[in-house]
């Protein structure tokens, strides 16, 4: 399978990278960026492989040393990041609910299906319609532009008035938004929802407040299919301990609504159908350690894997130094 990287070479330069995941990965000749190279393959009407294969590659790069050195960067940004827009959909797992279902059960008094349950079984019932259909809308919601991404390496940081800082271990798209409004889907990330359940949990109206966090993305934008299971292991180190260990499962087999679906209602919207822009989408998990009691802390490690990723999704959990905002009048 293709992957797409962006490393930083050693003169501090950004190489774009093409790898089959186990031969030598080289970098790809006459692009400045992923962004550039998918521009130029939408605009030849190219796949991004064949765009590759008409550019041609270069030098062998040596991920493992890129890696170690923290050369691993986002694989895809946008010049502009407020053209680069990070939402995602949740409650779109089989098994996905009873976590929400806990949390949000103490703001009901009534022994009754929460809004989490409910909204979860319509996804049971309706999440996968027939091609050419259009099947029930999911949970929607924003996390922000580009500027809240972090690549493998770097710290997730959390606001000084933030309750928690969590993981959410899942997959992610990348779409870019062609010249006719049309979005192509350049691949599939490893990612890192990173969200503050304390606040949710408080009342889940407060989930879009919860959601405006930074999230990263791992190093590789697989192109092509999903496979239909993908499994993999969401782990938090704490110093020399490992605090939290599980396994997390994606795909299609394993949620509740087809990605096509969840594309369907996140892009019939025009206002996220405008030329040139960027959108990654968060779609959802089942595994939090949250969910388990644990509470993070500063320094905490996440460790996120999952073939057929094959470079993991590593960050450390900081906090901010309090900011007070003044608001003047003019």
């Amino acid at each position: 399978m293709l992957r797409i990287l962006q490393v930083r070479d050693d003169a501090g330069r950004l190489q774009v990278v093409a790898w089959d995941g186990e031969n030598p990965a080289r970098a790809v000749n006459g692009v400045s960026s992923t962004y550039d190279l998918a521009k130029q393959a939408i605009a030849a009407g190219q796949t991004l492989a064949q765009r590759i294969e008409a550019a041609g590659l270069g030098d062998p790069v040596d991920l493992e040393k890129a890696a170690d050195e923290e050369r691993l960067l986002l694989p895809i940004t946008h010049p502009d990041v407020a053209h680069f827009i990070v939402a995602g959909t949740g409650l779109t797992h089989l098994g996905s609910a009873d976590g929400r279902d806990k949390m949000h059960k103490a703001a009901q008094a009534a022994e009754k299906p929460t809004d989490s349950m409910r909204m979860f079984l319509m996804g049971v019932e309706g999440g996968k319609p027939k091609p050419g259909e259009a099947g029930v809308q999911p949970e929607w919601f924003y996390k922000g532009n580009g500027s809240q991404l972090r690549a493998t390496g770097e710290d997730l940081v959390s606001p000084a008035f933030a309750l928690d800082g969590g993981e959410e271990p899942e997959l992610a798209a990348i779409y870019l938004i062609g010249p006719d409004g049309t979005p192509f889907r350049l691949g599939f990330c490893l990612a890192n929802e990173f969200s503050d359940h304390v606040t949710e949990k408080g009342n889940y109206l407060w989930l879009a407040h919860s959601k405006l966090r930074q999230a990263s993305l791992g190093p590789e934008l697989l192109v092509g299919d999903l496979p239909d299971h993908v499994e993999g292991t969401s782990r938090v180190r704490r110093g020399d301990s490992v605090i939290f260990e599980k396994p997390f499962l994606s795909g299609e087999a394993n949620m509740s609504h087809t990605i096509a679906n969840l594309e369907h209602h996140n892009f019939k919207y025009e206002l996220f159908r405008q030329p040139g822009d960027l959108h990654v989408h968060f779609f959802g998990t089942a595994t939090l350690s949250f969910s388990e009691g644990v509470k993070t802390e500063a320094g905490d490690v996440f460790e996120i894997s999952a073939a057929p990723f094959k470079l993991p999704l590593v960050n450390r959990l900081t906090v901010a130094a309090d900011k007070p905002v003044t608001i003047k009048k003019l």
